[in-house]
């Protein structure tokens, strides 16, 4: 990567701040400054290009990962009837199985920064690699386990192995894409986590006739071979992911460890690598971050009000990802183990069908995305309300119902907000930004993961006993949580309009490539942010 001075940027410009703000207004119809038209459908094509060579890799990743992530939710029920679940098995207790989920989450959280943060040093292509083959080896060896200490262990592995991955994705977008585009990207290969959740549950009720097979009961057929899969296709990343893009004349790094690595082919040759050059200059002319710029983006207030948006919408999904069948087991008790994993499959379904339609509308409006974060918010909110009060005992459907409502809602909010990150702290910081802001938002976020799981449900002894009142306390504080999350993203916008935190705005981080004079943005992509893109050819343009 080119290296660019500090305050460099200001030096090249001499241009007033006038002039500044009227050559951003003449790029309102997509206009470069001091060049000719920007052909606007090859800029379009050069980022399907990129598409197709990234969403696939980072869906199949998340896809397996998120599967061996959340199976342990799963084995809690699987092959009950034959006494070959998860807690009979291993002779565990309600509780002893929320601090294994808790476990894992604590990890992510002591982790993700300093995950995200060398993935920045090295090259992202291979971290992300890293990241799938840790995943795929643990989550193979959870097939041995034997008692809770095993169990345990695994699970504090997983945490620290998979720390990274979230905000490594979104930071990863970030070198191929400007902020405003990446909210449907991160969108369609978070879908793979809802198609892993419900395909998961469906596929368990295969796992489940396997029970007894080889000497394996049903759970750990499904720990092994997904765990294999996932380090094949761990490894084949390495020749599937592009690097991070070189400018022009410049070439890559190949001494010292490097040589051992394969060396992916680039995403863009030729005139897609020059026009992608021109339009996002911004990621081609890093600046080396420094401690004290990681300093400036953990003292920025807008990444904890972030943080308190992801806690909520991140505590409830993973509430419902491991808890989702003992919810439904809770209302409605005469299900069978594979009945169970059939119906946990439709609240992802509903999760899914969300993202894809909320996502692309938050990218095309994008000074807006407090309201496509809020909405969906409180459709979660009026989902675990119903599937709190709602039905009777004779007819309980009602609350199963509700679940469906609490799918539907938790679909876009984590991209969202992730996506949010991301058009805050690039422009202000920098690569750095990106990096630090995101995992801080997911890591730290996660706390709200470490309550939903040790706290709730049945870690909750109290709130967890059979009748009509069971997990009524864990859905309020749920509800408690996502109104937080409601109110941060409120405050949030209020205060981005009080403090004018908009395209003019200056750097503060050296590490920051917009220009440090107000009304000159540095790129194409960045002037064309100035205003949001609208209806036009929504879902087949980028």
């Amino acid at each position: 990567m080119a290296e660019t001075p500090v305050g460099k940027g200001a030096e090249a410009f001499s241009t007033t701040y006038a002039e500044g703000a009227r050559r951003n207004n003449d790029f309102l119809d997509d206009r470069e400054v001091g060049a000719e038209a920007v052909d606007l459908a090859k800029i379009e094509r050069v980022y399907r290009k990129l598409d197709l060579r990234i969403i696939p890799a980072f869906w199949t990743l998340y896809f397996l990962c998120s599967a061996i992530r959340s199976n342990v939710g799963l084995a809690q029920t699987m092959n009950a009837a034959q006494h070959h679940d998860l807690q009979q098995e291993l002779h565990l207790k309600p509780k002893q199985i929320s601090t294994g989920l808790a476990l894992f989450y604590v990890c992510y959280v002591l982790f993700d920064l300093p995950a995200n943060l060398i993935m920045t040093k090295l090259s992202p292509h291979v971290w992300m690699s890293r990241i799938v083959i840790g995943v795929g080896v643990i989550g193979s060896c959870m097939t041995a386990m034997r008692a809770a200490w095993s169990f345990y262990l695994l699970r504090l592995l997983l945490g620290i192995v998979i720390a990274g991955m979230w905000p490594g994705m979104a930071y990863y977008l970030t070198l191929f894409y400007p902020p405003s585009r990446t909210g449907k990207r991160i969108g369609w290969y978070f879908t793979a986590a809802q198609v892993s959740a419900a395909v998961v549950g469906l596929v368990s009720a295969g796992f489940q006739k396997m029970d007894g097979l080889g000497g394996l009961v049903g759970f750990q057929w499904m720990f092994l071979l997904y765990g294999l899969v996932a380090i094949i296709v761990g490894v084949g990343l390495l020749w599937w992911l592009p690097d991070r893009p070189l400018a022009p004349g410049e070439v890559r790094n190949r001494d010292g460890w490097r040589k051992l690595i394969p060396e992916s082919k680039p995403a863009l040759e030729g005139e897609d690598a020059k026009i992608h050059y021109q339009d996002l200059t911004r990621v081609y002319h890093r600046r080396m971050w420094t401690v004290r710029d990681l300093g400036r983006v953990v003292i920025d207030w807008r990444v904890w009000l972030l943080l308190v948006m992801y806690f909520g919408v991140v505590g409830v999904g993973i509430g419902v990802q491991n808890y989702g069948t003992v919810i439904i087991k809770g209302a409605i008790p005469n299900l069978t183990g594979v009945q169970l994993s059939l119906l946990f499959a439709p609240i992802w379904m509903f999760d899914l069908m969300a993202i894809l339609l909320v996502t692309p509308f938050s990218d095309r409006f994008h000074h807006h995305r407090a309201l496509f974060f809020s909405v969906p918010v409180c459709i979660q909110i009026i989902g675990l309300l119903v599937t709190t009060y709602a039905g009777s005992k004779t007819n309980p459907w009602p609350r199963y119902g509700g679940l469906l409502l609490v799918g539907f809602g938790l679909g876009p909010t984590v991209p969202i907000t992730m996506t949010w990150t991301n058009e805050l702290f690039q422009p202000r910081h920098g690569e750095v930004g990106v990096a630090a802001a995101t995992a801080l938002v997911s890591g730290l976020g996660n706390f709200g993961s470490i309550l939903t799981t040790y706290a709730l449900y049945t870690g909750w002894a109290n709130d967890s006993k059979p009748g009509p009142k069971q997990y009524r306390k864990s859905n309020l504080v749920m509800v408690g949580i996502l109104c937080l999350s409601i109110l941060s993203s409120l405050v949030l916008t209020v205060l981005l309009k009080v403090c004018r935190d908009g395209p003019g705005r200056k750097q503060i981080s050296s590490a920051s490539s917009t220009s440090e004079i107000e009304g000159v943005i540095v790129d194409g992509a960045a002037r064309r942010e100035l205003q949001e893109r609208g209806l036009g050819r929504l879902w087949w343009r980028g």
